[in-house]
């Protein structure tokens, strides 16, 4: 059975905890104090992830697309954004994902149009650990899911996420549903329709997901992969079979210091209502303030809908 993305970070965590013992075992060996040792292992570890998460940042810059003055970033606010993504990134890997697993929140009393929440290319459902707290408290019903094999076709998720579909509109009575993607799961969820049709589908919110693909994808593995590169053509296929009704479901909410969708606006789809953000990273999307806050809002918007 291939592996989850839980058991795969559990894995890479493991590796980690292993390197850094090492470490503090040889400082150890070599006269360092053992909290010193245990600190410089940690610290070694840390400052490797650190070093990953700027080396993105480099990449993408190499094929940045441009960026509008008024989304333009001096030096405190470029420190700030790295450290954002930075910290965003290390409890998505570190601590979120590797927890994660689907579940359902239910708030039989709202009328409020319920969400599914689809993850992107090697998380789950536990990426969505800022976001659901403030469903809750708007009294959003939802549901997330965990589209896996991690590395296999967009269109295998399709499936996944009719059945979830399916159990979320039994589970509150709503003919209709929302769907809030981030990256990858933006384009699970244009698969998905389609191939099962867009009729109870009252608004896409997509999350820095490259419609056009992004070349960073060249470094990744699995078939989904290869489908995120730029312009691919299982890209330029799905974006044949889409009517301007279908685009005009879809709000895409980019930023323009996207760390791994490069170029930026490739996350820029016509016919949809696209939302531009500055100063925010790629994984930091999911838990960024100001962007769940224009979640919301677009969320507030739709009317209910009940079967």
């Amino acid at each position: 059975m291939p592996a989850s993305a839980r058991t795969l970070l559990r894995l890479v965590l493991f590796v980690q905890l292993a390197a850094a013992l090492l470490i503090a075992w040889t400082l150890q060996h070599r006269g360092v104090p053992v909290w010193g040792a245990l600190l410089a292992g940690a610290g070694a570890v840390v400052l490797v992830r650190l070093l990953i998460n700027m080396n993105n940042f480099v990449m993408a810059a190499r094929a940045a697309s441009h960026t509008p003055p008024e989304f333009r970033l001096g030096p405190a606010a470029r420190l700030r954004m790295l450290a954002e993504e930075f910290r965003a990134s290390m409890l998505v890997t570190s601590w979120h994902v590797p927890r994660g697993c689907a579940r359902m929140s239910l708030h039989r009393d709202s009328g409020r149009v319920p969400v599914l929440l689809v993850h992107g290319y090697g998380c789950n459902s536990g990426f969505w650990a800022h976001l659901e707290p403030l469903l809750d408290r708007e009294r959003i019903s939802h549901a997330t899911i965990d589209l896996e094999p991690v590395a296999a076709s967009i269109d295998a998720y399709a499936p996944l996420i009719e059945a979830r579909v399916r159990e979320l509109c039994a589970a509150t009575g709503a003919a209709r549903i929302a769907i809030v993607a981030h990256s990858m799961g933006g384009l699970a969820a244009r698969a998905w329709m389609r191939s099962y049709g867009s009729a109870n589908v009252a608004k896409l919110i997509t999350l820095g997901t490259p419609h056009h693909g992004t070349v960073l994808a060249n470094l990744g593995l699995g078939e989904n992969a290869a489908q995120m590169r730029r312009d691919s053509a299982w890209l330029r296929d799905l974006a044949a079979g889409e009517t301007p009704d279908v685009r005009a479901r879809i709000v895409s909410l980019f930023t323009h210091h996207d760390n791994i969708v490069a170029p930026q606006d490739s996350s820029i789809l016509p016919g949809a209502r696209n939302v531009a953000f500055g100063g925010v990273g790629h994984v930091a999307l999911g838990s960024n303030p100001g962007v769940l806050a224009e979640v919301l809002r677009v969320l507030r918007e739709l009317q209910p809908a009940m079967a």
